[in-house]
């Protein structure tokens, strides 16, 4: 019997030089489904890394590419949709902090190819947000509820694109606006209370990875639901996994809910 040869998945790799674009670099190296064919940073890089220099984002670093995973910040997200859509390139999206007028911009990206977004890749947080979307649809309206997060100290973003995943997720389960529903948005209290709307607190602390923690209160009984991660990898494993299902979809906007198969 001869061997079936797989064809690797051409991946291109956007903001090389941040955290997770480095974590993303190493992860890929050791999935063999993918070749990583160019790396791209929004400054001039003078040296290559796994052999590869960096360039800008443009359509030649983009041209061969069958995905493109982006953790980089929004105004970098946009250039790099607008080449991918002219291309027609898949691509994984995995910065955060979008406004709502751009989040609907990416939707009518989305026409035209297929993007999967997430404002977090884990497999964990994809599930806490599931649970946090039943246990709100569960409660009733005596129950408030709050989100607190820590990240590490040179997280700009406040809150999170996972602490507002979670939102989102209280929100859906009371069907209403999520928008709507945003309370105040702490940063580096030791406390901060309840609301009839959503209130977050972040925490920016040393090299903390992510910790999540949503809570519903009556007055009479709390429910707590978290999740702590330890390794950066779990992220860069998971927008692999979405980059290898998004391979055979059609232009459209997808979740990791949708990896996953949450029903």
């Amino acid at each position: 019997m001869g061997i079936k040869l797989v064809k690797k998945i051409n991946l291109v790799i956007t903001g090389c030089m941040g955290r997770m674009g480095q974590q993303l670099i190493k992860t890929s190296q050791k999935d063999k489904s993918f070749k990583l064919i160019a790396l791209t940073e929004n400054k001039v890089i003078n040296k290559k890394i796994n052999g590869i220099k960096p360039d800008l984002n443009n359509e030649l670093a983009f041209k061969n590419a069958n995905v493109i995973i982006d953790f980089t910040i929004p105004k970098s997200t946009f250039e790099i949709l607008k080449i991918a859509s002219k291309l027609k390139k898949r691509v994984v999206i995995g910065t955060t902090g979008f406004t709502q007028k751009e989040e609907k911009l990416i939707r009518s990206y989305s026409k035209k190819i297929p993007i999967l977004k997430a404002g977090n890749m884990s497999v964990g947080i994809n599930l806490l947000m599931y649970l946090t979307e039943i246990t709100s649809k569960s409660l009733n309206n005596n129950f408030l509820s709050k989100i607190f997060e820590i990240h590490h100290k040179n997280k700009k973003d406040h809150p999170s694109g996972t602490a507002l995943m979670l939102g989102k997720g209280i929100s859906d389960g009371k069907n209403k606006n999520f928008y709507k529903l945003i309370g105040h948005k702490f940063l580096n209290r030791k406390s901060f209370p309840y609301g009839k709307k959503i209130n977050f607190n972040s925490l920016r602390k040393g090299q903390v990875i992510g910790e999540h923690e949503v809570k519903f209160s009556s007055g009479k009984e709390i429910i707590t639901l978290n999740h702590e991660a330890f390794d950066r990898a779990l992220y860069s494993e998971g927008a692999l996994i979405a980059a290898k299902w998004l391979m055979n979809k059609k232009p459209g906007l997808y979740s990791m809910r949708n990896v996953l198969d949450f029903k």
